[in-house]
C-alpha cells in the first residue's frame, strides 16, 4: 500500500491531466470494457436503466453527468441541458419526495458549469446550479455540490453557502485530506447541512493536504465525529473497511438512528458491501456517473486503490494478441 500511494497514485493522477494519455487509453478496446465497471453509459436511459437496478435493490442514487473543467460558456449550458433532461427522466420515476432521506439526487461539479470560465465564471456557475437546484425541487429530487482540487474550494463553498439560502437541502462534498476540512466541517455540521465526506481523489501538495493514508484516513474520522455530532446530515461516503465499521459506534455515541446519516459508494465498487448495508436496514447511496468525458474519473478511480488499477491491468493482460497475417 505505501508504495502504491507513494509512487504509483501519483503517477497514476498525473495521467488525469495528459491529453496524449487520454488519446491512448480511448484506442484500448479492453478500457472500455473496464470503464463499464465504472460508468453506467454515455446516456440518459443508460443511466437510467442503471438507477432502476439500483433502486430494487433498496439502494438511493446520486446521479452524476461527467465532465469538469469547462472553458466555454456553451459547454457550461449543455451540461445544464443535461441535467435538466435527467431530473425530468428521473421525476417520470414517480418517486415519494416526501420522505425525510430522497432517494433520487444528482451531483454537480461546479467547474462544468462554468465556475472556471475568465469571465464571471463564478457567477454563471451559481446561475446554472440555481437552474438544476430549481428543477430538482419540482420533482422532489437532492443535488449536492461536488469537491474539485483545492484551488476551487473558496468558491464552491461561497456558491453553496448562497445556495443553501434558497435550498436548505442542498449538500456539498468536504475532503478530509485537506488540512483546512475540519474547520469547514464544524461550519457546516452547525448549520444543519448535508454534507458528504470523502477521503479527496486529486493530487494536492503536503502544504494543504495530508499525503499519508493513515494520516488521511484519521483525519476522516476526526471530520466525521465532527459532523455525526452536529445537526445536519452526514454522508460516509468511504469503501474503506476502517471507517465503515466506526460508523456505527459513532452514530450510538451522537444519538442517531439510520435515518439520521448515510452511507455512500460509488457504482461498480464494493457491490457486495453496499448490498449487506442496504440489507440491513442502513441508508445506502451509490454516487452513478454517466457520459462520454469519463476519462478524468475513470483514472481518479484506477488510483484510489490497488484493487481497481489490478481490474485493469487484469483486463489489459487478457486480451488475445491478433494473428499475424500470413505472408
Amino acid at each position: 500500500m505505501g508504495v502504491f500511494q507513494q509512487v504509483v497514485r501519483p503517477v497514476i493522477l498525473g495521467a488525469a491531466q495528459s491529453s496524449r494519455m487520454r488519446r491512448a487509453a480511448e484506442q484500448i478496446p479492453v478500457t472500455r470494457k473496464v470503464v463499464d465497471r465504472f460508468v453506467a453509459g454515455e446516456t440518459v436511459p443508460e443511466a437510467m436503466d442503471a438507477v432502476a437496478q439500483l433502486r430494487d435493490s433498496s439502494r438511493t442514487v446520486t446521479i452524476d453527468y461527467l465532465g469538469e473543467d469547462t472553458t466555454k460558456v456553451e459547454d457550461a449550458d449543455a451540461t445544464v441541458r443535461a441535467y435538466l433532461d435527467l431530473l425530468d427522466a428521473l421525476g417520470k420515476r414517480g418517486e415519494a419526495a416526501n420522505t425525510k432521506v430522497r432517494p433520487l439526487e444528482v451531483s454537480l461539479k461546479l467547474s462544468a458549469l462554468g465556475q472556471a470560465l475568465p469571465r464571471d465564471g463564478e457567477k454563471i456557475a451559481l446561475e446554472n446550479a440555481h437552474t438544476i437546484c430549481e428543477r430538482a425541487k419540482g420533482i422532489g429530487a437532492w443535488v449536492t455540490v461536488d469537491a474539485e482540487d483545492h484551488t476551487t474550494t473558496d468558491s464552491t463553498l461561497s456558491i453553496v453557502r448562497e445556495l443553501r439560502t434558497e435550498f436548505d437541502w442542498l449538500g456539498t462534498v468536504l475532503q478530509s485530506y485537506l488540512k483546512r476540512t475540519p474547520a469547514d466541517c464544524e461550519e457546516f455540521a452547525a448549520s444543519g447541512a448535508r454534507i458528504r465526506l470523502c477521503k479527496g481523489a486529486y493530487d494536492e501538495p503536503a502544504s494543504v493536504a495530508y499525503r499519508d493514508m493513515d494520516d488521511v484516513t484519521d483525519s476522516y474520522l476526526r471530520c466525521l465525529g465532527v459532523l455525526m455530532a452536529g445537526s445536519g446530515y452526514p454522508m460516509v461516503a468511504s469503501h474503506d473497511p476502517v471507517i465503515i465499521e466506526a460508523v456505527p459506534a459513532l452514530a450510538r455515541e451522537t444519538g442517531r438512528s439510520v435515518a439520521d446519516f448515510e452511507y455512500q459508494m460509488l457504482y461498480g465498487i464494493r457491490d457486495a458491501e453496499q448490498r449487506r448495508l442496504a440489507d440491513e436496514g442502513n441508508q445506502m447511496r451509490v454516487y452513478v456517473p454517466f457520459g462520454n468525458e469519463w476519462y478524468g474519473y475513470f483514472v481518479r478511480r484506477l488510483a484510489e486503490r490497488p484493487a481497481n488499477l489490478t481490474f485493469f491491468l487484469r483486463a489489459l493482460a487478457e486480451r488475445k494478441p491478433k494473428a499475424t497475417p500470413a505472408v
